[in-house]
């Protein structure tokens, strides 16, 4: 794969807030209402399908679609009534992410990250800080992420934030940036010591800052377009205004970690039902019956019709776990504490251990009722099994029936963090 690396040497300097392409965007849609929301996003949705296999196939980064995104105002969703946003509750934001996710998998989870950094905002941000970013939000500016880094569990050797002659400055390499490539700002998880002690932070980087290097070397078999490459933080510059406390958020109970997970879960439901139907157009236009079920065409075949029905159950289980889930959720937003968190936290748990075994059983069993023919490689239908098998694996499902069960057999609470 040919890698494609920026840094402030090859971008236009930033301007006062440090976004450089939302100058040059028009103002995004303000969407107002759950219907006017879903209803951008389904008519987004049906503006991508049509180029999914091709982006896939040949990993062309949506940069077009993405500024249609921006410009349906679905990224700005989450912004809270008092600073001019629809204040979307967690049951609409999820099935924002499933409706794009079912039209392509790279698109819906883009902007996870976006909105995971605007929870932390909302949760542990000032009130100046969240006018500010919001407001930028509300302008068009997209956030990344630089959360994740490779073999750094030693805090000594993770991205640092330390404070100069000149102001607080970022130094570290992160990977599994997904969104990154395509931001404005880059939320990066840094540790900074204080009092003899390290405590990390979400700082906040204009992604055109000098000393940011992207680098576009996400080689991953699925969500090919997703922008989860690498980022290096050389000695950046972050105004103080942009450092958001991160630890603090998880040492008091918060929904940061049910937001986080609650939008995997629906990443995972949009390509199960985007595999679902694709099976179903396949047998119903294309695949030959068997000899022995002695009919005429393939969607007749009783045991077609049977296993194509305990997908459709699959799914339905998944739907309907997922939006209770979101009830416990936005109630946990509304009074957080331990027990509404930790009721949150497993039952969107157990959501995403059947949102992840519908995305990858849905995406497997589209070969064995479609058949052999659907394998041409033209078709594009393997990236429903490679995206699901690529994103179910973002953290391990097996700890979230430990989680479950620990919670009903012994009545321990789950720990608190993004994965959980």
């Amino acid at each position: 794969m040919e890698l494609n690396v920026t840094s402030s040497a090859d971008l236009p300097a930033p301007d006062a807030v440090g976004s450089r392409r939302s100058r040059a965007r028009p103002r995004p849609a303000r969407l107002a209402g759950d219907a006017e929301v879903l209803d951008a996003a389904r008519r987004y949705a049906g503006t991508i399908a049509p180029g999914a296999v091709l982006r896939d196939r040949e990993r062309r980064l949506p940069w077009q679609e993405l500024e249609a995104y921006v410009a349906s105002g679905l990224w700005a969703i989450t912004v809270p009534h008092a600073h001019g946003g629809p204040e979307v509750s967690a049951a609409i934001l999820a099935e924002t992410i499933a409706v794009i996710s079912d039209a392509d998998g790279s698109l819906g989870q883009i902007p996870q990250n976006h909105y995971y950094a605007m929870e932390v905002l909302r949760v542990g941000g000032s009130a100046s800080q969240q006018q500010f970013f919001y407001e930028r939000v509300l302008a068009g500016d997209r956030f990344g992420n630089a959360l994740a880094e490779t073999g750094a569990r030693d805090f000594k050797r993770r991205t640092r934030l330390t404070r100069g002659a000149s102001g607080w400055r970022v130094d570290g390499r992160k990977f599994y940036c997904t969104g990154a490539l395509y931001a404005d700002w880059i939320p990066t998880l840094v540790v900074a010591e204080e009092d003899g002690r390290d405590v990390t932070y979400l700082a906040f980087v204009p992604r055109d800052a000098q000393g940011v290097t992207i680098v576009d070397d996400w080689d991953g078999f699925g969500q090919r377009v997703t922008g989860s490459g690498s980022v290096q933080f050389d000695d950046v510059r972050v105004d103080d205004a942009w450092v958001v406390p991160f630890q603090a958020s998880f040492e008091r109970p918060t929904t940061i970690g049910p937001i986080a997970q609650i939008m995997h879960a629906a990443i995972d439901l949009g390509q199960a039902r985007g595999a679902f139907r694709a099976t179903g157009e396949f047998v119903r236009e294309r695949s030959r019956p068997w000899i022995d079920a002695r009919v005429e065409r393939a969607a007749d075949d009783p045991l077609i019709i049977a296993q194509y029905g305990d997908l459709a159950i699959q799914i339905r289980a998944a739907e309907a776990s997922l939006r209770r889930a979101a009830r416990f959720v936005d109630a946990a937003q509304a009074a957080p504490d331990a027990e509404s968190v930790a009721a949150a936290s497993v039952a969107v748990a157990e959501a995403r251990a059947l949102t992840t075994t519908a995305s990858l059983d849905a995406g497997s069993r589209l070969f064995e009722l479609a058949g052999t023919a659907a394998t041409l490689d033209g078709l594009g239908l393997d990236r429903f099994w490679r995206n699901a098998r690529t994103h179910t694996l973002h953290d391990p499902v097996r700890w979230k029936y430990h989680a479950v069960g620990n919670y009903f057999l012994n009545g321990t609470l789950p720990p608190r963090h993004g994965a959980l």
